[in-house]
């Protein structure tokens, strides 16, 4: 049951919505659940993790903060970037939250390769980065051994709105995505790369789509 992971593609959609299915899920999941993956895009929202820090949103204009209460500070997600969200029973699978992030980490390093981008982590500052400009973004939550929440990658979207934040709590932190380097980037294609690659890394033999 552990190998089989449920694939849902949800497309543009509102942050509170998700948000609340997320934890209905996990609420009402138990030892047998399949776990799942949710692919979407977000509705432009800023959104503040739960150690989030009112100042490292400068000038939101008319673009919603919302609190949340996934791990991690403030970050901005909209259209063109590409959310997977892990509904994933860890302590079924043995292992630590650590591990999970680092898997997850890795997978888009993999996938950036594909693309001829060079990517890697910073100690202390969770997410993927090129050179110094962050590209993905982590942060997720854990309730009774099993994740919600999960990544941004950014892939062709507009980055604007991140200078009105400090990304993830830096200042001044510049901010890159996939169609920077590779203009033909389709966040379609990539998602259906992003998960082959996660799936290997997590350990899922079986990929079902709804």
């Amino acid at each position: 049951m552990s190998e089989v992971v449920l694939v849902r593609n949800l497309g543009l959609q509102p942050y509170k919505l998700i948000w609340q299915q997320l934890k209905t899920f996990t609420q009402q999941r138990d030892t047998t659940t399949i776990d799942q993956i949710w692919l979407l895009e977000h509705e432009p929202v800023f959104t503040q993790g739960q150690a989030g820090k009112p100042e490292h949103v400068l000038n939101p204009g008319t673009i919603p903060v919302i609190q949340s209460d996934r791990g991690g500070q403030v970050t901005y997600h909209g259209p063109g970037q590409l959310i997977v969200y892990f509904l994933t029973d860890i302590q079924r699978k043995s292992i630590n939250i650590r591990t999970f992030v680092c898997a997850l980490e890795n997978a888009v390093i993999k996938l950036l390769q594909n693309y001829g981008i060079t990517a890697a982590t910073k100690t202390g500052a969770p997410g993927v980065y090129v050179a110094d400009a962050k590209i993905c973004s982590l942060g997720l939550r854990v309730r009774h051994g099993r994740t919600y929440h999960g990544l941004s990658l950014n892939v062709a979207m507009d980055l604007e709105p991140f200078s009105r934040i400090n990304p993830c709590g830096f200042s001044n932190m510049p901010v890159t995505q996939v169609s920077a380097y590779d203009k033909s980037a389709c966040l379609q294609k990539i998602s259906k790369q992003l998960l082959e690659i996660i799936a290997q890394q997590i350990g899922y033999e079986d990929i079902v789509y709804e």
